[in-house]
């Protein structure tokens, strides 16, 4: 029987339904579909309950970039990069959501990090 998850409460209970992996593949899905809010309101629950693990977190950080909020998606890359200095997706994901605040100052040696963890070295 089709139940519905319209407010509050009910919407609380879809975003956090099921097995992390469960909760996982249905943020990818949202995230997919460019439903960049939905796919944050999943991750957000599961980044609580496993915090130490990268993709959830990296996931929500790109979620919030799309949906424009870019002062979470700042705090969750800052995690990232705190706890793995050579994340160059982090990194560049940081440095593009500093450049979006105009930020440049801020965002260069991370993009230039980036690149150079890339692979991509200037050519003389």
């Amino acid at each position: 029987m089709y139940e519905s998850f319209g407010t509050g409460d009910n919407a609380a209970a879809y975003y956090s339904h099921g097995t992390p992996a469960e909760r996982w593949e249905r943020a990818e899905q949202f995230f997919e579909a460019k439903d960049y809010t939905a796919a944050a309101r999943v991750l957000v629950g599961l980044v609580e309950e496993v915090p130490e693990q990268t993709g959830p977190r990296l996931l929500l950080a790109r979620a919030y970039y799309h949906s424009a909020q870019l002062l979470r998606a700042e705090a969750e890359l800052r995690i990232i990069v705190e706890r793995d200095p050579v994340e160059g997706y982090a990194r560049l994901m940081l440095g593009r959501t500093l450049e979006r605040q105009s930020r440049h100052a801020e965002a260069a040696p991370h993009l230039r990090l980036a690149s150079a963890l890339a692979g991509d070295f200037p050519q003389d």
